[in-house]
């Protein structure tokens, strides 16, 4: 096997498992697990063994709080930007669908846009303006699901929905000058410690642990280990093998996961104004990735 043809399967394997773990998600949801309780335990775990990883690595794990600025900047990402991001797509899950959740979310790189353009005082590209109307029509078209007299899904899931995109933006955006100095195994493992930490202790998370049998802890691994430790570790191995660009497209395969999976087993029903949103909005890196070749 080439490295490129093994690059190009972790980068689908890592996407696939996430777009996976949210259908997980929601089926435990559905028998009514508390969702700040799952991603408490989500974030904690696979933090620690993300940072076990590291470690075994040989990589210095403590490098990051050798530096102040560095530590604050990890600090405020843990918060603003891992914390986040986790909270607001599992409420997007809970109040909806793992499906719509995913889509929805993956509108974040319209607010990576707007938020560069207002930031530099730059006119988007045409490629940028164009992935905006897309995303924004995708999304009308995914909620609506053509009957613009109301909402397809409930407003609350919407609005969790966009709010995990805005999560996922920040994500994107904040760890971007502490990943130039240092490994991401470490960062990313911290992060989810540090958030873990931080909601569990606020929602006192050892009073709702609930009764789960054997499959619902079975399904709780898979979330942990399979759809966040080694989804990650999948995806940021790729890296060694591919371009960034060609890895952030396969991204796409995460909500392609999501939806199809939720059709077939959590009855998710898309009409045809559903399907073309999708594509839209899953269409939006495409067009990015068109974009980046365009500047070079």
């Amino acid at each position: 096997m080439s490295k490129r043809l093994l690059g190009l399967l972790l980068a689908i394997a890592g996407p696939f498992l996430w777009g996976s773990s949210g259908i997980v998600a929601e089926d435990l949801f559905n028998h009514k697990i508390d969702t700040i309780w799952l991603v408490a335990i989500r974030m904690l775990i696979s933090g620690i063994l993300l940072l076990a990883y590291g470690m075994l690595k040989n990589e210095d794990i403590f490098q990051v709080y050798h530096n102040k600025m560095a530590t604050i900047k990890l600090l405020l990402f843990s918060v603003l930007g891992m914390t986040s991001v986790q909270v607001t797509y599992f409420m997007a899950i809970a109040k909806g669908n793992a499906a719509t959740a995913t889509i929805l979310q993956y509108t974040s790189p319209v607010m990576v846009i707007v938020y560069l353009a207002l930031r530099n005082w730059q006119r988007p590209t045409r490629v940028e303006i164009i992935s905006v109307i897309s995303a924004i029509i995708g999304t009308f078209l995914i909620v609506t699901q053509g009957n613009f007299s109301g909402l397809a899904i409930p407003l609350s899931a919407l609005i969790w929905g966009l709010l995990s995109a805005v999560g996922a933006a920040l994500y994107t955006l904040m760890p971007i000058s502490l990943l130039k100095i240092y490994d991401a195994v470490p960062i990313v493992g911290w992060s989810m410690l540090i958030g873990g930490l931080l909601i569990g202790i606020f929602d006192q998370v050892w009073n709702k642990t609930p009764q789960l049998t054997m499959v619902m802890w079975l399904e709780v691994i898979f979330v942990i280990i399979f759809g966040t430790m080694l989804a990650f570790l999948f995806y940021l191995q790729s890296l060694a093998y591919i371009d960034p660009t060609t890895a952030s497209v396969l991204g796409a395969v995460e909500p392609l996961t999501a939806m199809i999976l939720g059709v077939l087993f959590m009855h998710v029903v898309f009409n045809g104004y559903g399907i073309l949103g999708a594509v839209l909005v899953i269409g939006v890196t495409g067009l990015q990735f068109l974009g980046t070749k365009e500047s070079y």
